[in-house]
Parts: C-alpha cells; structure tokens; sequence
C-alpha cells in the first residue's frame, strides 16, 4: 500500500533526508540549520545556496551544489552519500533549484514526485515550488524588506557553533578568549574558476564535557566568494558523525535562461501560505 504525501510533505520530507545519514542527538549549529555538533548531511547550504533568505542582484550563476557525507559505523560498516542540486540565479536575484528527491522513493511505502524545483522570484514577490511528475505548482508570496547596501560584499561570519560543550546553537565561534575554538585563515584559492576566501575554525570539546574520555576536534572549513556572495566550498569533519563535503562544480557566469525563473502554462497553480520574506541585496 502505498501512501501520497502533498508536495508540501515532500518539501519537509526532502528537506530532512538531505541532511544525511545518522543525525543523532548532535546539537545545532554553525553550518546552518546543522553545525559542527550536528550530523553529516546537505542541510547546511541553506540561505548561502541560494533560498529564499538571500537575494544577490548583478551576480548570475549556474552551479551544481554537491554534497558527500560518508559515516563510519561502529560495526565497521561505511555510509557514503552524494546529493546533487542544480542551482541557478540570475541577474536579478531570482534563484532556481532541482534536487532529487529519489531518497523518497526509496522509502517504498511513499508515492511523491522524484524531484523538486523550488523558484525564488524577488522581481515578483514570489516563490514556487513545482512537481514535475503531475504538472502542479504551489506559490506562496511575500515583499522583500529592504537591505544594507554595505553588506553586500561581507563574507558571512563563522557561526553561530555549538559551545564548548557540543550544544548549540550558541556563540562558541564568535566568543572572544574561548581557549577551545581557534580560527585561522586559510588564504585564497581558485574553485571552478572562482576566486574563494578561507577560514577554518576547530572547536575541542574537552574531556569529560559530554561524557567523552578524550578530547574531541571538530573541524569547520568554509570558502567564500565575494564575487558569488556564497559559500562555495564548505567541509566539515567531526568524529561523531562522520565527514562532510559541500562544493559547487560547473560554475558558469553566464546569464540563465528566463525561462528557467517561470511556472510552465501548462502547470496548475495554487495558492500556499505566505513564504520567507528575503533580504535584498542592492
């Protein structure tokens, strides 16, 4: 028997099974919705790839966003998972994404579509998530509140992490004089023709802070591109969970098709509750 779940449930569905395999009680932090304490996974791309919480005019791109986690079990057994999302933006800020949501179907007692594309049009006020499989489209709408010019160009700060203790989310990335959160800089390089900034940050939970014998390491490394306005390459290694690997590949400058910002005619279009309301970047 099989069970239909709305394009809403997908949505949430999706969301969850991009993060990764083994979550467990990890705490929250500083790679977006999931930091250095919580488990492997796609979830911290977040607004840095290009949801409705960001909008950067004057910047297109096309990028795949790919995402390795791989897991050591305490059996000896090994998880390694790859997720790709198509992403593209263009000159005025409207963002598209595709991701595969074959990790549903995979459930076998779900029946939903096997990808999702959400678009985030600022121009309109709108954003859309559409099911390819059966034509249908769900708008949700919202008015982008006005953002600092001078913003524009900052890198995103590392954090908020967890704190000393593995909990989050909390200020143990920014907090001045913490002896177990050391940051260096890590210079510049070139990913897929983009010039990157990075800063790696480790973060020592102590021994005996969390009922650990020895001390733990996590290790947050994070490459920006002011001229994207995003994260580029992100990694993340953390004994509990496993290893994390996010970097954008096949980069193109070029300005996107328009088409790709648009509901086709043949869609049906319905009505959803009111979205994010983004931050323009002027």
């Amino acid at each position: 028997m099989f069970i239909r779940i709305s394009l809403v449930g997908v949505l949430a569905l999706g969301a969850a099974l991009a993060q990764g395999p083994g979550r467990g009680p990890g705490p929250r932090g500083a790679f977006g919705p999931g930091g250095p304490g919580g488990g492997p996974g796609g979830r911290f791309l977040g607004a840095e790839a290009g949801m409705g919480g960001r909008i950067v005019k004057g910047a297109p791109v096309t990028a795949d966003i790919v995402t390795e986690t791989t897991q050591a079990l305490t059996d000896g057994n090994r998880i390694h998972q790859t997720n790709t999302v198509h992403f593209y933006r263009d000159t005025e800020g409207r963002t598209r994404r595709e991701t595969s949501l074959n990790a549903v179907a995979q459930l076998g007692a779900i029946s939903g579509p096997s990808q999702l594309i959400t678009i985030h049009d600022p121009v309109a006020g709108a954003s859309y998530a559409l099911n390819p499989n059966d034509r249908t489209a769900n708008r949700s709408t919202w008015a982008p509140r006005g953002g600092r010019a001078d913003a524009q160009n900052r890198p995103p700060r590392p954090g908020p992490g967890p704190d000393a203790a593995g909990r989050g989310p909390g200020g143990g990335f920014r907090r001045a004089g913490n002896d177990n959160v050391k940051t260096e800089s890590l210079g510049r390089q070139t990913i897929e023709g983009v010039q990157a900034d990075g800063v790696r940050t480790t973060m020592t939970i102590p021994a005996g802070r969390i009922g650990n014998d020895q001390p733990i390491q996590i290790v947050h490394e994070r490459w920006y591109s002011s001229d994207l306005q995003m994260v580029v390459m992100e990694k993340q290694s953390d004994p509990r969970h496993g290893d994390t690997v996010m970097r954008f590949t096949n980069v193109s400058r070029s300005e996107p098709s328009a088409s790709l910002f648009q509901v086709p005619a043949d869609y049906k279009v319905s009505e959803g509750r009111m979205g994010p309301r983004p931050t323009v970047k002027q």
